[in-house]
């Protein structure tokens, strides 16, 4: 611990995380015996009042006890990652793009409301709304975790707010999600194998961005992964996050290539690739957002796309891990 302090780091944030889950554990346990000793008590009373508030406890009680059993889910290495998020719009011009830009906000609220922190990485933007594509990176603990199932196509049906007619349109984004990878997975990449392009920047940054091409693209030729980064003035830093990036996709693309041939020697089980439409948001003609994977639903299409998605990730999780 002493001699290796980047260990030492990781061996107390698994402690951490480890506590954390037995200390919510010993909580649940030590409430279920404390109900038990008040329902005995307030049975020998009568006491139907008590017995009212035990049942209510006991109801609180139960959510705690799914919370606990999710968190247990997310017990790979890989799951305690940070997460890099990219976003595409379909096809449909500016009301995709819009709708690509509405999901962004909703991965971003969704990280800020878990005190995440994150990182624009590059951002693509619509002529004339909205985003053709952009990519984050949420930092914190299991973001990746939480958010590895949400790879897929989103569809939106609305009332076009760029249709003059007010007719109901029907959107296209997608959502792909794959771990920041460590130093401690080995990645091998050829320099032979990749084309590296540098661009003017075109996002925050001041009159640096317009006088330097410090924007960075890089392709991978074997896998065809593109990978590009202009959140920093510095092309050499841009070029490292882009490194990283690209270490990461073919890691997911490894890591999925894998799940895929899993999952087609398992006769009757449904294939979920990142391009399969997962989750339908419906604002007209009624509100619902419904997940196509584990029929999770609610009508409360405002708060979703505020980011509050908790009940879905859940449900994802549990689906995945019973698979």
């Amino acid at each position: 611990m002493w001699d290796d302090q980047d260990k030492a780091k990781i061996l107390l944030k698994k402690r951490e995380m480890i506590q954390d889950k037995f200390g919510s554990a010993e909580a649940i346990s030590m409430e279920y015996e404390t109900l038990q000793e008040l329902l005995d008590l307030a049975e020998e009373e009568s006491d139907e009042e008590l017995i009212g508030e035990i049942t209510e406890r006991l109801y609180l009680l139960a959510k705690d006890i799914d919370k606990l059993h999710v968190k247990t889910l997310l017990s790979q290495d890989i799951d305690q990652a940070n997460t890099f998020l990219e976003i595409n719009a379909g096809a449909g011009g500016t009301e995709a793009q819009d709708w690509a830009d509405m999901l962004l906000r909703m991965y971003t609220r969704w990280a800020e409301n878990h005190k995440y922190s994150i990182e624009c990485i590059a951002e693509n933007k619509g002529d004339e709304a909205g985003i053709k594509s952009a990519t984050i990176k949420i930092t914190g603990p299991e973001a990746y975790g939480w958010l590895k199932t949400e790879s897929g196509v989103h569809r939106l049906v609305r009332i076009s707010p760029f249709d003059a007619n007010a007719k109901r349109h029907t959107s296209f984004a997608s959502a792909w999600v794959y771990p920041e990878i460590d130093d401690n997975i080995d990645i091998q990449i050829e320099e032979k194998d990749l084309r590296i392009d540098t661009f003017r920047s075109s996002g925050a940054g001041g009159q640096h961005v317009n006088v330097t091409d410090s924007a960075v693209r890089i392709t991978h030729i074997p896998s065809g992964i593109v990978v590009q980064s202009q959140n920093d003035r510095s092309q050499h830093r841009n070029k490292a996050t882009c490194m990283s990036m690209l270490k990461s996709r073919l890691f997911e693309l490894e890591t999925r290539k894998k799940q895929e041939a899993a999952v087609a020697n398992q006769a009757g089980k449904k294939e979920i690739g990142w391009g399969s439409q997962i989750r339908s948001y419906v604002l007209q003609p009624y509100q619902l957002v419904k997940d196509l994977r584990t029929n999770v639903e609610t009508s409360n299409t405002s708060g979703v796309l505020d980011g509050e998605i908790d009940e879905f990730l859940e449900a994802a999780l549990i689906v995945q891990h019973q698979s």
